[in-house]
């Protein structure tokens, strides 16, 4: 089945006038795909390139370089008018709802703002339909005259995923949904997403810092490292058993209490200095962090290729056979397995 989303060979360059004039490649030649009903989740440092990808994914912002590819249709070059039809099929979440909402508009204004941006009247079916929305999202009985301060973060995330729903999207792509939410309530919105996909079949891409909210709701994950995909296959592949030097240090650095208690865990430290993308190191962009570095490391820039068993893609001169075996003991740690399970 042809993918619903595809970025290809996508590059973001942006020009740094600050201490003279230089370019910084933001993204770096990515290519990922979304299919339909699909839930992809995108992971990494922050200064990753993240939030870029998913603005270019969306055409907040134009790419330097690439192909976007939505529905077979390539929609690199539509722009203004020609991008509305796109636009309704493919919808944003970001981290903060207080700043991504109007805080001068009532919640009844911001959800008839998608229908008024394309055109749309309902005529006396625009309040049945905002009700509908926000029963949705389970907040049936709101006061639809309140202001967004009036309401909780969580309250506010609802509503954002309510009007992101307002034009009934084939994608939403959602940028740290639950970062900015105390944790009580981060597993509230996590659970109406996947509520959400279940009852509408919609197509996601989530970002996010929480490795564990990534490998509950994802089908896939892509791990970035300095604008560029170093590991990518499915959820349980990369929580189980993380190839890349990169990707173990991430899941080490968020251990479940299960590893906690693990007398033998313990957390790889990344060395050196955090990535800087105006100055990309030669070789493996990795290296100067990686335990593992080897000389063709720091001279050569691994390709991103499949496994032999096709599983996953993997940008790692040493993987899997140098890593495989450190992979498998973090993921069934995680899970409360002995370690003599992963020998």
């Amino acid at each position: 089945m042809e993918p619903l989303l595809t970025l290809d060979g996508i590059v973001k360059t942006f020009t740094q006038k600050r201490g003279g004039k230089r370019d910084v490649q933001a993204v770096a030649g990515v290519s990922l795909t979304v299919g339909r009903g699909e839930t992809v989740g995108l992971v990494g440092e922050s200064g990753c390139g993240k939030s870029t990808l998913a603005r270019l994914a969306l055409k907040l912002i134009e790419p330097t370089a690439g192909r976007i590819v939505f529905d077979g249709e390539d929609i690199t070059a539509r722009h203004g008018r020609a991008m509305l039809p796109v636009r309704r099929r493919m919808q944003a979440v970001f981290q903060d709802p207080l700043a991504s909402l109007n805080s001068r508009m009532t919640i009844a204004e911001i959800l008839r703002e998608p229908f008024d941006t394309h055109g749309i009247k309902l005529g006396a079916a625009l309040q049945p339909r905002i009700r509908e929305l926000l029963s949705f999202v389970g907040m049936e009985n709101t006061d639809t005259t309140k202001l967004p301060p009036q309401f909780s973060g969580g309250q506010l995330q609802r509503i954002a995923i309510a009007r992101a729903l307002a034009l009934e999207p084939d994608i939403i792509v959602a940028d740290e949904p639950t970062s900015a939410l105390d944790p009580s309530i981060q597993a509230q919105i996590v659970n109406l997403l996947l509520f959400i996909q279940r009852q509408r079949q919609i197509s996601y891409v989530i970002i996010s810092h929480d490795l564990d909210v990534i490998g509950h709701v994802a089908d896939r994950i892509a791990v970035m490292y300095l604008g560029t995909i170093i590991e990518q296959g499915p959820a349980a592949a990369i929580m189980g058993s993380p190839w890349h030097p990169y990707t173990q240090a991430l899941l080490s650095a968020a251990p479940t209490l299960a590893a906690r208690r693990n007398p033998e865990w313990k957390r790889i430290v990344l060395t050196g200095d955090p990535p800087n993308p105006a100055n990309v190191p030669t070789g493996c962009r990795f290296h100067p962090r990686c335990h593992l570095a080897r000389d063709v490391c720091r001279q050569v820039e691994p390709p991103l290729r499949p496994s032999e068993d096709g599983g996953r893609l993997i940008a790692c001169h040493l993987a899997p056979e140098e890593t495989a075996e450190k992979g498998r003991w973090i993921g069934q740690a995680r899970l409360g397995m002995p370690a003599a399970a992963t020998a």
